[in-house]
Parts: structure tokens; C-alpha cells; sequence
């Protein structure tokens, strides 16, 4: 690649618009210039495990991450190499048999709740980016997504994010604030913060 690829991490709630940013940032340069690397393809295998135990598990510890992994295929995409990124099923909470093929691109866009946790991933990017929601607007998002996409129960949406969700915001997710370069409030729908990240990325482009 003649240009160097740069790395943007976007971290925040469950429900904050992470997605939403990511996908502006799609629609703006093009898949062949962008890729989004989602962090939750890099849940560890609990295959091992029995189906009742893995509904158990907390996901939403920075333990549940395979880091090891995540970063070394970051590492690769950011020199040159194409990857095979993992792929998760959350029904079932596996790793499915099958992998992504994603190959390198100007710029890769990392998102999850977790990316600005880990110190190995901050390292590697060149914009730290927090999107800052609302607690009540998250959750009714979280709860919408599960439901449609995952196919979880109400039931069970709510149990997980009074157990693990909520508790693990607080001690992990809102933390990691503090090591971004940017503050985007609700997400995709900040239109200035999203003309703002635009120029930001076109300058270290250019």
C-alpha cells in the first residue's frame, strides 16, 4: 500500500452509536478504503464448554476477549497483511468453523465496548475515539439488538445487563473515557463530531 493505514479505536457503551460512526465512516471513503474490525468477533472459543455454562459466562470482562489474537491480526492489517478474522456466533456463544478474509486497507476502523481498555491496542491507534450516550437510551438499544439480531429474550437481555453489563461499564468501559483523543455525545448522530473525525482522517491521509 503506498499510503500508510491508519488505525481508529471507537469504544463506549453497549448502545452508544459506535456502529453508527463506524458505518458514517464507511458510507464516507468506500469499502476499499475502510474496513471495521468488530470487537466481538474475538470472543475466546468456550466451545469446550456446555451450552448452559457458556450463557452464564460474562462477556463483558475484558478476560472474555481473546487480546492475544485481536492484536496480533491489528498488528498484521496495519502492516500490509490480510487477515482471517474470526467469526462469532452469539446464539450459541462459539467461534463458528469459518473465517473472514479481510485484506488491508487506508484506513481500519476497531470498535467495541472494550477497544480502549486494552494498553496493546491504544498503542497501535492513531485516533482514540469514546461515544457517550445516555445510560437509558443505551439500554433500550442493547435490548432492541439482542432481541432482533441475536435472538435473546427480553428476560434474558435484562438479567444479563443487571448482572454483567451494567457492573461492568462502570469498572471497565466508562474508565477507558479517559484514554481517548475524542468525546463524540450520541454517537453517529453528532453530525459536527463526524465532519470533525472526517477532516482529522483526511489529514493524516494527505
Amino acid at each position: 500500500m503506498s499510503i500508510s493505514p491508519i488505525l481508529i479505536g471507537i469504544g463506549g457503551g453497549t448502545g452508544s452509536g459506535k456502529t453508527s460512526i463506524a458505518k458514517n465512516l464507511l458510507e464516507e471513503y468506500g469499502e476499499g478504503e475502510v474496513v471495521v474490525i468488530e470487537q466481538d468477533a474475538y470472543y475466546c472459543d468456550i466451545s469446550d464448554l456446555p451450552l448452559e455454562e457458556r450463557h452464564q459466562q460474562n462477556f463483558d470482562h475484558p478476560d472474555a476477549i481473546d487480546i492475544e489474537l485481536f492484536n496480533q491480526q491489528l498488528i498484521g492489517l496495519m502492516k500490509g497483511q490480510s487477515i482471517d478474522m474470526p467469526v462469532y456466533d452469539f446464539a450459541n456463544h462459539t467461534r463458528k468453523t469459518e473465517t473472514r478474509k479481510v485484506n488491508p486497507h487506508h484506513v481500519v476502523v476497531v470498535e467495541g465496548i472494550l477497544t480502549l481498555h486494552y494498553p496493546v491496542l491504544r498503542e497501535l491507534m492513531d485516533i482514540k475515539i469514546f461515544v457517550d450516550t445516555p445510560d437509558d437510551i443505551r439500554f433500550i438499544r442493547r435490548v432492541s439488538r439482542d432481541v432482533e439480531e441475536r435472538g435473546r429474550t427480553v428476560q434474558s437481555v435484562i438479567d444479563q445487563y443487571l448482572k454483567t453489563v451494567r457492573p461492568m461499564h462502570q469498572q471497565f468501559v466508562e474508565p477507558s473515557k479517559y484514554f481517548s483523543d475524542i468525546i463524540i455525545p450520541e454517537g453517529g448522530q453528532n453530525k459536527v463530531a463526524i465532519d470533525l473525525l472526517r477532516t482529522k482522517i483526511n489529514a493524516i491521509l494527505s
